[in-house]
């Protein structure tokens, strides 16, 4: 699957957001994010370009993640640091539709894709997210 420049990289939002679940008691990294999905990519015979720009784009995806809402920061209590992240309804809901496991005739990744980078806009992303998840 090639990654256009006017949609986004759902695999890498994926495994960040899987990182974020998954993240109590150690820092949340996105460029690791990034490596795995280019190891992963490499394994599974796809070239990938520029892993330097995948990382970059993992960092652009923390800032949009945290400042959509998507991701907080983790409370001491469930093994925050300052460096990790909880989902928050808005992020468990994301994850939920862009699971690459979904099921299904169209994937809530197209559906997200037809609004382009918008589809991370939380306001717009909102308005999609029950009809994406009642596909």
């Amino acid at each position: 699957m090639t990654t256009h420049q006017h949609t986004h990289n759902w695999d890498l939002v994926e495994r960040m957001l899987h990182a974020v679940q998954n993240g109590a008691g150690q820092p949340f990294v996105p460029r690791r994010c990034a490596e795995e999905l280019a190891d992963a990519l490499q394994q599974a015979g796809k070239p990938v370009d520029n892993v330097d720009s995948l990382k970059a784009q993992a960092d652009d995806y923390e800032a949009t993640l945290l400042k959509g809402g998507y991701i907080a920061p983790r409370p001491e209590e469930e093994g925050g640091n300052g460096e990790n992240f909880v989902l928050t309804p808005r992020g468990a809901q994301l994850l939920s539709m862009i699971d690459s496991t979904f099921p299904g005739e169209e994937h809530p990744r197209e559906v997200l894709d037809r609004h382009g980078l918008a589809a991370l806009n939380p306001e717009v992303f909102d308005g999609l997210a029950p009809r994406a998840t009642l596909v």
